[in-house]
């Protein structure tokens, strides 16, 4: 007899319990649960190929391997944390799941969608916040830019202007709502590309260190917009360096070690910043690289 919820125990089924047991520490309340992501032995692979006239300089060639056999399961509705070093595979990680790059190995899945056989699906469910002055029109303010977004998303005309200014309200935007975009600082634009991401409710939120030209208010404020979206049915993934962000918005943690997962754990409300920070460096050793090199210094 199947009870109301198990799935049949196909062997890509057994594969994913082990992928979600194994990042929920065993937590049998998860098991029929499917994950709103789940990386399956990804590896992303760049290849460095020098300019066509690279006579005199020394242009670098060769791959560097960002992403390597790297498996995780992000539990519906809850905010995962990717901590690491630069250069560890943190934003490699979000652009696979965004459909912004394909993995070499391995495979992507968001909602059940595969990013490579199913993109457009995926794409539909995924908001990714990019923050470049780049990504906005500079001659329209923020009200018209986040207007011509939602028009892009398929919004109803008649639902926009509510959605825009609910967003416009949520990231501190409100008295800056009609100032072109071209006059916005760092942390402006920042907020806005969140705006930007959430403009169309997306089922997975995608933040690549979104705090990190705030100033402390609104960083605050941002932590609170985090921590209601599972509320809102929203999954959250978001790469940050800061430890007290951390702490504050995330369910789990994931440390991406050289383009490996090199530890997980599930954060409690209870754990503290200097709990978190003391097993991020013990992960990843950094500390033990840097104190010989200023104990040479201070001789």
């Amino acid at each position: 007899m199947q009870l109301s919820g198990e799935r049949r125990p196909t062997a890509r089924n057994q594969a994913a319990d082990t992928i979600i047991q194994g990042f929920l520490g065993g937590h049998r309340q998860y098991r029929f649960t499917m994950p709103a992501v789940i990386l399956e032995s990804v590896s992303k692979v760049f290849r460095h190929r020098p300019a066509l006239f690279n006579w005199l300089g020394r242009e670098r060639t060769g791959d560097t391997r960002a992403l390597d056999q790297v498996s995780l399961a992000v539990p519906s509705g809850s905010v995962l944390v990717l901590l690491g070093p630069n250069g560890s595979g943190k934003t490699t990680t979000l652009k696979l799941v965004s459909t912004m790059l394909l993995p070499d190995a391995g495979r992507v899945l968001v909602q059940g969608a595969d990013t490579t056989t199913n993109a457009d699906a995926v794409r539909e469910r995924v908001g990714f916040a990019v923050a470049t002055e780049r990504s906005f029109f500079p001659r329209l303010s923020a009200r018209e830019n986040l207007d011509f977004f939602a028009a892009l998303d398929d919004i109803p005309r008649k639902a926009r202007p509510e959605r825009v200014d609910q967003l416009l309200s949520q990231t501190g935007l409100r008295d800056s709502a009609d100032t072109l975009v071209m006059k916005f600082s760092s942390g402006m634009y920042q907020r806005l590309g969140i705006a930007r991401a959430l403009i169309k409710k997306p089922s997975v939120v995608l933040l690549d260190e979104p705090t990190r030209s705030l100033d402390p208010g609104s960083a605050a404020q941002f932590w609170n917009l985090v921590r209601e979206l599972p509320a809102q049915g929203a999954t959250v993934i978001l790469t940050t360096h800061n430890f007290n962000e951390a702490v504050a918005v995330g369910n789990h943690v994931a440390i991406l070690f050289k383009g490996t997962l090199a530890a997980e754990r599930r954060l409690s409300a209870t754990l503290r910043v200097d709990e978190l920070r003391s097993f991020y460096f013990q992960t990843t050793g950094e500390l033990e690289e840097v104190e010989p090199v200023a104990s040479r210094g201070m001789r």
